[in-house]
């Protein structure tokens, strides 16, 4: 890789890397963790630059290799990788002025997602993230009209989860 083609890299990463870390967080569960994960993502994404046309968006050719990285990761395994659990962060978004009913409400809402399999995750992720279909279809590998089947399944499981 070349001197240009580097810094172009580590300039992109440092703006985005925020994304990388969204993704450590939603399949890992502690620190030493979350950082094997991002070193790993980190590795896949300078593997995978060069190839990079700019076809979509930075972010969301990010999102897909974090994501494709994470989920790979998790079926190599062959065992569920531990979530983060909400309890261990609470005391870091706590603030003074800090509803309970919504800390509640999160914590709910967390404690659902956690119960997502691997591709519900992500889809979950990317629609919190404000992605329309299309970017999420392009970060998944999927169709824009299987994006929205399986988000409208996932938005169902979730409120099954949420309300049983």
């Amino acid at each position: 890789m070349n001197n240009a083609l580097k810094h172009s890299f580590v300039e992109l990463l440092e703006k985005h890397q925020n994304i990388v870390h969204k993704v450590c967080r939603l399949y890992t569960n502690n620190y030493d963790a979350h950082n094997d994960l991002f070193q790993e993502i980190t590795i896949q994404l300078w593997k995978a630059y060069p190839k990079f046309r700019g076809d979509a968006k930075f972010s969301t050719w990010m999102y897909r290799v974090a994501l494709n990285t994470a989920i790979t990761l998790y079926r190599k395994s062959k065992r569920r990788i531990n979530t983060q659990d909400f309890g261990d962060v609470e005391f870091k978004i706590k603030q003074e002025d800090y509803d309970d009913t919504e800390e509640q409400q999160l914590k709910a809402l967390y404690q659902a997602i956690y119960q997502l399999n691997d591709i519900e995750k992500a889809l979950v992720l990317l629609y919190l993230e404000d992605k329309n279909y299309k970017e999420i279809s392009d970060t998944l590998g999927i169709s824009e009209v299987n994006a929205r089947v399986k988000m409208n399944r996932t938005k169902a499981k979730l409120k099954t989860l949420l309300n049983p």
